[in-house]
């Protein structure tokens, strides 16, 4: 097969999708679609693309299965602005290529996440490193955001000075924090896309990068959209029991009384709650 071009996807190339108040999504450039998996995985025995209905019926099977390979084959180029907290996280997938903006060559620009009133709560109580589904008060919520935007200005201010009075930019940008705003290319294959999404999709996951993988799952309907189709069912809205769960299924399926306990009841439960709510 030649080079695969997908319709799609040339038209959202290098189109900006924005993110947070001042962050964004581009496609920069992608290799591979639906075609490229199907006939990669084919290639053992030699037979190209068939009807349409029958490569996603392959594409389907091959992720139900976690015959990863062929989706490898499939690569995204990413240019990304988001605040450097979110950054941090994102680069824990070290499965991606990605090349950021240097504070030592650049002078780094005034922009820095402030989050909405409605996304200002206080710490979760039962999760330590999340926060309550509810916001704070709308006078609490200005307050604290007056106070974010203060000690931005103050840190760019004296990133400023710094930088005037002729300090090499590598220091004079320690002083600035983790809400200043970061950009770089980033390069990841299907496969290791997917993982990403699964975990950055779910609903525990910190509400400034789900919204980064939210519109990344856009992205990747248009550049391979039976296999993005195939990870929503599977995995993105997939429930998975462990063994010992599969047993009390069986049991609670046979009028028996479930044999979970305690911790393991609870793991259990939210399952099951999880899957009624997809």
């Amino acid at each position: 097969m030649a080079h695969c071009i997908v319709p799609e996807a040339e038209e959202i190339l290098d189109k900006e999708y924005p993110v947070l108040d001042k962050g964004f999504v581009r496609l920069v450039d992608y290799f591979g679609g639906d075609q490229r998996i199907v006939q990669s995985a084919r290639v053992s025995y030699g037979e190209g693309t068939k009807t349409v209905s029958q490569d996603g019926a392959l594409i389907d099977y091959l992720l139900r299965h976690q015959h990863t390979s062929p989706f490898e084959q499939v690569v995204m180029t990413f240019h990304v602005k988001m605040p450097i907290f979110v950054a941090r996280q994102w680069v824990r997938h070290r499965t991606g290529r990605m090349n950021e903006v240097s504070g030592r060559y650049s002078i780094m620009k005034d922009e820095f996440y402030v989050p909405a009133e409605d996304k200002v709560s206080p710490q979760s109580t039962d999760n330590k490193q999340g926060r309550a589904a509810e916001a704070f008060d709308k006078k609490t919520a200005d307050d604290i955001i007056a106070k974010l935007e203060k000690g931005q200005e103050d840190a760019y201010e004296g990133y400023n000075e710094l930088i005037e009075c002729g300090l090499a930019r590598e220091i004079a940008r320690i002083n600035l924090p983790l809400s200043l705003y970061t950009e770089f290319y980033w390069e990841m294959d299907l496969h290791n896309l997917f993982h990403f999404l699964k975990l950055r999709l779910d609903s525990h996951a910190q509400y400034e990068i789900r919204v980064y993988a939210e519109v990344i799952l856009e992205i990747c309907k248009k550049v391979a959209p039976m296999a993005t189709e195939s990870f929503i069912n599977h995995m993105n809205q997939g429930v998975n029991f462990s063994g010992e769960e599969m047993r009390a299924l069986r049991d609670i399926m046979d009028g028996k009384p479930n044999p979970l306990e305690g911790k393991k009841l609870e793991r259990f439960n939210e399952k099951i709650r999880t899957g009624v709510q997809l």
